[in-house]
């Protein structure tokens, strides 16, 4: 039998169900593997041992006497850091001497242990879930299983390198800029971030607490569709609407039972933003036609006024003027991502939209509209917004229909995984992912290939923004990159059937990143020293465009 952390989920419940393993022998599989690599990698904040050991126990004991014990039964989980756990601190990356431990598990927390779940530990995250890398000042930094210079993305990063690394069977992430999905992306696995209250998020914590114009989604993630799949159906919507008020008690559609020659899908390669990388335009056109030879019709689509959504996106979330972040920082220490987005918050109207005009006059229009968006604004300012957004919403699904698309194929970020602090200036290559948080419509990854070497180079260079884009390719020949399927709204069922079939396409393509990894042992790049101090953070002066 091939070793219980090399098995997918799905694989590991069959052999659970027949009592080919016990629960026992597989959890401490994971124990052992978490034990032995994650010094290095530092994916968790803290591993439960002793309490999963027990909880596995009581599983194989419930199985042997035939009682049920969830559709989850025994698979070693874990969690992302922001769900509350019963006696532990929830501190979203913040230190707080003040916070008292939660007094009880958050709604994904309860359910998971209903479905008997055994949670392992919970993982690492950006500061305030705010920035796509995982590092914060009081868990430190969490590094790529393939690269120890490079970041597993965020802010659900420790949960992307657990899974990528065997350590963890199934995680589950929240995203709210592509949280989910780019730590996917970068580390070759697979994620969903459903339609907005498909899943319960009571419980959770927020790093903007309030706002409410654009809202966080938890997803599973996992390193198979087919283990994505296998969270979902897991999940019942009269259980989740019990345990969080705004989750519709509906059901959903089987996966399988779609037929993915009926589906229309479009797709694009460049949103109007951040060129893609060659290694990622590639995994895009690679996935087209691994598509249409399962019969799906792929057809070339044009969103309407992409760069009105993510300027309402930034617009949304700066809404305060960075009020909220600073005091859930409580003067303490801030990663140097969120810096640039908390001082162009803050700055006075006249002096941003003075900076925005020079970007302008020196050829940055990206640099100049995201300046524009950001910061503080009135009520009325607030709610007018609010009513484009839903407008926008309503318009980019109308353009779907016209054109009889069923979903959409694109890429989830602008490049490759970032070498260790360059998400620092550079959140606008997250935009591809921005855009299905606006329309709060469902979003999966499908890992595909890994970038060749011959892709590490990117011509012409166009500006700030292009240049900090070639620094990351130049890094990047090994490691993963994916594709994102979105869908229309509550229709996670069709996002999955053809994520589904992707991932059956291109089962056999040698380029697809193999997984787990062997954690440093597995690298592809030279081991880095594993400190907190930021040589390699690219720091070029110019902030305006870090942050989300």
């Amino acid at each position: 039998m091939s070793s219980l952390t090399s098995l997918p989920a799905h694989r590991l419940l069959t052999l659970l169900e027949a009592k080919e393993v016990s629960s026992a022998e597989v959890v401490r599989a994971h124990l052992d593997r978490i034990e032995r690599y994650d010094g290095a990698l530092r994916a968790f904040t803290k591993v439960f041992a002793e309490q999963a050991m027990a909880q596995a126990h009581v599983v194989d004991d419930a199985r042997m006497r035939g009682i049920p014990v969830g559709r989850l039964g025994g698979l070693p989980v874990s969690v992302k850091e922001c769900f509350d756990i019963a006696g532990e601190l929830t501190t979203i990356g913040v230190p707080n001497k003040d916070r008292l431990p939660a007094r009880t598990d958050a709604a994904m927390v309860k359910l998971l242990k209903s479905e008997g779940a055994v949670i392992v530990g919970r993982t690492n995250i950006s500061q305030l879930m705010l920035f796509n890398e995982a590092s914060n000042p009081v868990f430190g930094r969490t590094s790529h299983p393939m690269s120890l210079t490079h970041t597993p993305g965020g802010s659900s990063g420790g949960e992307a390198a657990a899974v990528a690394a065997g350590m963890s069977a199934l995680g589950i992430g929240t995203d709210i800029g592509g949280s989910i999905r780019v730590p996917c992306h970068f580390c070759g696995i697979a994620g969903i971030k459903p339609s907005l209250d498909r899943l319960p998020m009571a419980g959770s914590a927020s790093g903007i607490p309030g706002q409410e114009v654009i809202r966080a989604m938890c997803g599973p993630m996992a390193r198979t569709v087919r283990d994505v799949v296998l969270a979902m159906k897991a999940f019942d919507p009269h259980a989740m609407s019990a345990l969080d008020g705004r989750v519709p008690p509906l059901a959903w559609p089987d996966p399988d039972a779609i037929d993915v020659r009926s589906l229309r899908v479009g797709y694009y390669v460049d949103d109007g933003f951040i060129r893609p990388s060659r290694s990622v335009e590639r995994a895009l056109r690679t996935a087209v036609k691994a598509l249409e030879t399962q019969g799906v019709r792929m057809v070339e689509f044009r969103p309407p006024e992409i760069s009105r959504a993510i300027s309402m996106y930034f617009a949304a979330l700066s809404a305060d003027g960075a009020v909220t972040m600073e005091r859930g920082i409580q003067g303490g220490p801030v990663e140097k991502p969120l810096r640039g987005l908390k001082v162009m918050a803050t700055l006075p109207k006249r002096l941003r939209e003075g900076l925005a005009d020079v970007a302008g006059l020196l050829g940055e229009p990206l640099l100049e509209g995201l300046l524009n968006s950001l910061g503080e604004k009135s009520v009325a300012d607030l709610w007018a917004l609010t009513a484009h957004m839903r407008s926008y919403r309503n318009s980019f699904l109308d353009s779907m229909r016209e054109a009889g698309i069923d979903a959409l194929l694109t890429v989830p970020y602008a490049t490759a995984p970032l070498p260790h602090g360059m998400s620092k200036n550079f959140v606008i290559a997250g935009s591809p992912a921005m855009l299905f948080n606006v329309l709060q419509l469902p979003a999966a990854i499908v890992p595909v290939t890994t970038v060749r070497a011959n892709e590490t180079g990117r011509s012409p260079i166009l500006g700030l923004l292009d240049r900090h884009a070639a620094r990351v390719d130049r890094k990047s020949a090994g490691l993963p990159v994916g594709v994102q399927i979105a869908g229309r709204p509550w229709d996670e069922a069709t996002v999955l059937a053809l994520a589904l079939a992707l991932e059956e396409a291109l089962a056999s393509d040698p380029e697809r990143p193999r997984l787990p990894v062997d954690g440093p042992i597995g690298t592809i790049r030279a081991t880095a020293a594993h400190d907190d101090d930021d040589d390699d953070d690219d720091d070029d002066g110019h902030d305006a465009t870090s942050g989300i």
